[in-house]
This record gives structure tokens, C-alpha cells and sequence, in this order.
């Protein structure tokens, strides 16, 4: 099979591994705070200043349209942006070096790397989201420990690393292309 024909380039990064994670996060979940929804109050502590101290209130309905919306966001990155990608015009891309590497022979495999690229920044994005919302919730459902709010900042932190890498990860592949092209 040729590249385009329902196989990925020869080299090429492939973005299913990702995509299936995402998917079973978000099925996992649902699975989780479903049952949780009617174990809260009305009105929900949804924010935290440093201390793990709330500072901001919410509807329950709210707090959970805001978890809905995350959702929305990341699946759209990993699914969304690339497909988006794939029909735009090269000119349109802000990345660096795109004229050499959307070039027609690179462009397959620029692109499979950029749909594995929003699709693993997206399991990461919606993995800090419901360690957030869990934060949240088990502040709000009652009796048992609450959640200490550095390890809230750890989750934080450790998505700062991931996401400064990850950048890396990008402009090491989109780097200045070889002096003879």
C-alpha cells in the first residue's frame, strides 16, 4: 500500500496508541465521576488558592459543564487539529522551517508526527484536567481525607515539564533543514 491509502509513511509516527489512550481516559471518567454527581452539594467548591483553601464556588451543573468542556478541548486536539491540519494550505502553518518540511515528499510524515504530537499533549492535558476535578470533587463529597494541594501543584509542575518538552520534541523535529536542500 501506498502512503494515503490507509497505511502511515514508511518512518512515520503513528498517532492510534495515543488517540485509544485518550478515548479510554475519557471513558474511564465517565466511569469514575458519573456515580459521584449526586454525592455532591448544589453549590461546589471548584477553585483553590495555594494553601487548598476554596476560594471559588460553583453549581454543580457548572462545575460539571466546566469538566465537559475540558473534555471537548482535548479531544479536539488530538482528533480535531489534525484533521484541520491536513486540510489546510502549508502557508497557513506557524511552524518552523514549514515550507521544507510540508514539501510534498515530507509532508505524510510531518503530519503523522504532528497528529502523535496533539494526540499525546492531549492525554496529558485531560490526565492534569481529572487530577484537578478529582481535587475538586473529593474536596466536596464528605468525610475522608482531603487532598493535599501540593501535590495538586506537583500535577501542575510535572504538566509544565511535559509540555516544555514536548515543545522541544517539536522544534527538534521541524529543525533548520540540511544546507543542500
Amino acid at each position: 500500500m501506498t502512503p494515503g491509502l490507509g497505511c502511515r509513511a514508511r518512518g512515520s509516527v503513528d498517532s492510534r496508541f495515543p488517540r485509544f489512550l485518550l478515548l479510554l481516559l475519557v471513558l474511564l471518567a465517565i466511569i469514575h465521576f458519573a456515580p459521584l454527581y449526586s454525592r455532591l452539594p448544589d453549590v461546589v467548591q471548584s477553585h483553590f488558592n495555594s494553601r487548598g483553601a476554596p476560594n471559588v464556588w460553583q453549581t454543580k451543573p457548572v462545575f460539571f459543564a466546566f469538566f465537559i468542556g475540558a473534555t471537548v478541548l482535548a479531544t479536539v486536539l488530538a482528533f480535531g487539529l489534525p484533521a484541520l491540519m491536513r486540510a489546510l494550505p502549508v502557508q497557513l502553518f506557524n511552524l518552523p522551517n514549514n515550507q521544507y518540511w510540508f514539501a510534498i515528499e515530507r509532508r505524510a510524515k510531518s503530519l503523522d508526527f504532528l497528529d502523535s504530537w496533539f494526540a499525546w499533549h492531549a492525554c496529558a492535558l485531560f490526565s492534569l484536567v481529572c487530577y484537578a476535578f478529582e481535587f475538586a470533587v473529593r474536596s466536596n463529597v464528605g468525610p475522608g481525607p482531603v487532598p493535599h494541594p501540593e501535590r495538586l501543584l506537583y500535577a501542575i509542575f510535572g504538566f509544565l515539564v511535559f509540555t516544555l518538552i514536548w515543545i522541544g520534541r517539536l522544534l527538534v523535529r521541524f529543525r533548520p533543514p540540511p544546507r543542500s536542500s
